[in-house]
């Protein structure tokens, strides 16, 4: 990735290039808040804080099933990998939306702040171009330890 953003919220940072657009939409009432990251094309990545979950385990699933009602023939695996040196859970998700393979990549790992919802999606049309560039932003995103 060249040309790179920093984002940098409640010990949570990562990078993002520059010619991606990104909104922030806070959550007074919870104290969350949500980064949604769109590229020029197709994928996008969404960061969501959220104080309120009770666990990583139960936002992901919440997420899985608010996914699945939107789109009822999809493909899940479960999912528990490494991010930002810590234990994050999820699932690989795909599903066919108008004629088009998506990609979707849910993972939720503990923040001093709150469990934190990490998902990337992507559609057939610009994998091979946007997959790399979210996976460099997963690779990116750093959390500060507990103080």
């Amino acid at each position: 990735m060249q040309d790179l953003r920093q984002f940098d919220r409640d010990g949570i940072h990562f990078r993002y290039p520059a010619n991606w657009k990104l909104e922030l939409d806070e959550d007074a009432g919870s104290g969350g808040w949500t980064v949604t990251l769109t590229s020029p094309q197709t994928a996008f990545a969404l960061f969501a804080l959220r104080p309120d979950a009770h666990s990583i385990v139960q936002l992901a699933d919440e997420t899985l099933a608010a996914i699945r009602s939107e789109y009822q023939e999809l493909d899940a695996e479960d999912c528990v990998e490494t991010v930002a040196g810590q234990m994050a859970v999820g699932h690989d998700i795909d599903f066919v939306t108008i004629d088009t393979l998506s990609i979707c990549r849910t993972r939720c790992v503990d923040t001093p702040a709150g469990p934190l919802l990490i998902l990337r999606q992507v559609s057939e049309y610009d994998r091979q171009k946007n997959e790399p560039v979210l996976d460099a932003i997963l690779a990116s995103l750093t959390v500060d330890d507990d103080e």
